[in-house]
């Protein structure tokens, strides 16, 4: 065999070698240090959104206690909307924040540090949500609002960075899929906790919107446990030994060395690079693609429809027969669906790989908003079409949870090498947040206009993703970041060659 043969066939070699070396199963100490990463981070993401829903009318009768207490008259209607519109939204604010220094600061802190430090928002928000009421100060609430979602905006940032540069190559896609789990289990978890027969009750709801304590104390007292990401101490800060080390604990002692080989070559790739600043992300021609790829992504995240269902839900359950009452416990069974589905998600990547489980799930949202449209529409026509709405609800919500709601996080990650990674979560995230903000605002005004043919714009958009990850965006299953870096830098030079070959041919007619 050539020398030219053997260059051909090492990459094909290294990675034979690397997947004999890999383990059938996580190794318990990686699983619990992705526990306890969640925990504190998108788990606090999905609660928040989720907790503020059962005390709406609560907190809206202790505004206008307040107001009358103050100025001895009742507050007006618009004052009233104003003022719960304040304190739901700045939570979007918060969260926008956190993304805008998120990178700066798992860069400066490490991956554990952030973390670590982020929970300190989160304690804060607690103590002043709950002494709102015994001090009469609803200004308390708004302020306490904005520290949750800037523990949000931080959490939802940096723990998938952790989860992505702790986690081996064979299991980054299941350990990526924490994020979504973690992010539906606290929708979950706040849902249940707003039900009557827990804190969903007038005398309790200061109690409920502080048990944000509760996450950031557990994480303060497990993570320390767990070491800082082997990729940020070997490649950000040089430390080889600590990387050593961090790869035993996470790894096992036996199945450590072909990663920190991985982690050897990334660093010898990026010899004389240093972590860029999300400014200088968009000036490097190197990564065009991918930042294109995860900025359409998350902005497709909040867009594809995914809250117009929940918007629409409590109305289709009406519809439906389904008590008033009752319908919290259902929308808990909302909740459950995508979490289930988020786990389900969570086994089939590493078989299936990330792009047909994310073109698959547009694609079957895209045929939701279809039946969807169509179900609303006749909703007068028979008895039957209420139903139908119900199961398009739930069908809608598993498809979401089964490719956009979870993989989209992983690209993130995987799409980027060390020291563009943060950066790119910075920008990924504050789109998220402005994008999330912006349906916020718009959304209402589109169901307005446009009624139940709303869905039709979020079936575009859809379709367009789908579309766009088909033609674009390569599969990164068991790849190493190096190995999804070249396959973008391969597929960009072919799209460059073929500007100059068309052109030519044109000439040439």
């Amino acid at each position: 065999m050539t020398k030219d043969n053997l260059d051909e066939y090492q990459p094909l070699l290294i990675k034979d070698i690397r997947d004999r070396k890999q383990p059938k199963f996580p190794n318990k100490s990686l699983l619990l240090a992705a526990c306890a990463a969640c925990i504190g981070g998108t788990f606090q993401y999905g609660y928040n959104i989720s907790v503020i829903n059962a005390p709406t009318v609560y907190v809206h009768n202790f505004i206008n206690q307040t107001w009358r207490e103050r100025y001895q008259t009742g507050i007006s209607e618009d004052v009233l909307t104003l003022l719960w519109s304040t304190i739901v939204s700045i939570f979007t604010l918060g969260g926008l924040i956190g993304a805008t220094i998120s990178g700066t600061l798992s860069v400066k802190l490490g991956r554990k540090g952030t973390l670590m430090i982020n929970n300190t928002f989160a304690l804060v928000a607690a103590l002043l949500m709950g002494l709102s009421y015994p001090t009469g100060l609803f200004e308390l609430l708004i302020i306490g609002r904005f520290f949750t979602g800037l523990n949000a905006g931080i959490g939802i940032c940096v723990q998938p960075l952790y989860l992505g540069e702790i986690a081996p190559t064979a299991f980054r896609g299941t350990m990526g899929m924490g994020t979504s789990v973690f992010i539906t289990g606290g929708i979950l978890t706040g849902q249940v906790m707003g039900l009557k027969e827990l804190l969903g009750r007038d005398e309790y709801w200061p109690i409920l919107l502080s048990t944000t304590c509760v996450p950031a104390i557990l994480q303060l007292l497990i993570l320390p446990w767990f070491p800082e990401s082997p990729r940020y101490l070997l490649i950000d800060r040089g430390d080889e030994e600590g990387c050593k080390k961090a790869l035993r604990q996470l790894y096992g002692v036996e199945n450590c060395d072909g990663e920190q080989e991985d982690i050897q070559r990334e660093k010898n790739n990026l010899a004389g690079f240093q972590a860029k600043k999300p400014w200088e992300l968009f000036a490097d021609r190197s990564v065009r693609w991918q930042l294109l790829t995860v900025i359409l992504l998350n902005i497709a995240q909040q867009l594809n429809g995914i809250n117009a269902i929940y918007f629409y839900a409590g109305y289709v359950f009406k519809q439906s027969g389904i008590p008033d009452d009752k319908i919290p416990y259902v929308t808990v069974g909302t909740g459950a669906c995508e979490c289930i589905t988020a786990l389900t998600c969570g086994l089939l990547i590493e078989c299936l790989g990330r792009k047909v489980l994310i073109t698959g799930g547009y694609t079957l949202m895209s045929i939701c908003c279809i039946l969807f449209t169509l179900t609303l529409s006749f909703q007068d026509a028979s008895p039957v079409f209420p139903y139908l709405s119900m199961a398009c609800v739930f069908a809608f919500i598993l498809s979401f949870g089964l490719g956009p709601g979870g993989v989209t996080n992983i690209l993130n990650t995987e799409l980027f090498t060390q020291t563009t990674r943060p950066a790119a979560y910075t920008i990924a995230g504050s789109v998220n947040w402005l994008s999330f903000f912006f349906i916020g605002l718009v959304f209402p005004f589109i169901v307005i206009g446009l009624q139940q043919y709303c869905f039709l714009v979020f079936l575009a958009i859809c379709c367009s993703v789908a579309l766009y990850i088909c033609l674009f965006v390569p599969e990164t299953k068991n790849k190493t970041f190096l190995e999804i870096q070249n396959d973008f830098q391969s597929a960009s030079n072919r799209r460059s060659a073929d500007v100059p070959a068309a052109t030519l041919s044109s000439t040439a007619i």
